[in-house]
This record gives C-alpha cells, sequence and structure tokens, in this order.
C-alpha cells in the first residue's frame, strides 16, 4: 500500500460522496489529532481521528506545498 501524503489546505477525495452535490472533494482545514475537512460542494465542515480519516482517504488531488506535511 502507497503512503497517502496530506497537508493544510490540501484537496483531497474520499471512499464515498458527500450527499449535499455528491461531492467526494474536500479541504484540508486542519492538521493535528484530529484532521478537519471541508466540503467543497456544500462548505459543511467535519471533523475525523486521524486513523478513522485515513482509512476513508482515497486519494490526494491537488497538493499545496506547505511545512506542516503529514505522511
Amino acid at each position: 500500500m502507497t503512503e497517502k501524503v496530506y497537508g493544510l489546505n490540501d484537496v483531497v477525495e474520499m471512499k464515498k460522496e458527500h450527499p449535499c452535490h455528491k461531492s467526494k472533494y474536500w479541504t484540508v482545514t486542519r492538521i493535528g489529532a484530529d484532521i478537519k475537512i471541508k466540503c467543497q460542494g456544500c462548505g459543511a465542515i467535519i471533523m475525523f481521528p486521524r486513523h478513522e480519516f485515513e482509512r476513508k482517504l482515497k486519494r490526494v488531488i491537488e497538493h499545496t506545498a506547505s511545512d506542516s506535511e503529514v505522511k
């Protein structure tokens, strides 16, 4: 399995669609013990524990260069 590297303000694709507009694309807005993401379809904000976020993450769509990269 390949490691998925994500950072702050990256656009990520999740495995399941958000029911708002059938959007799978989210922006990472907070990284820590919990990961906060914002739906690009409706603007809803959801927070996951890190292990749950990594399990539900499909891939990083757009990588923004930042100092706070996480593996």
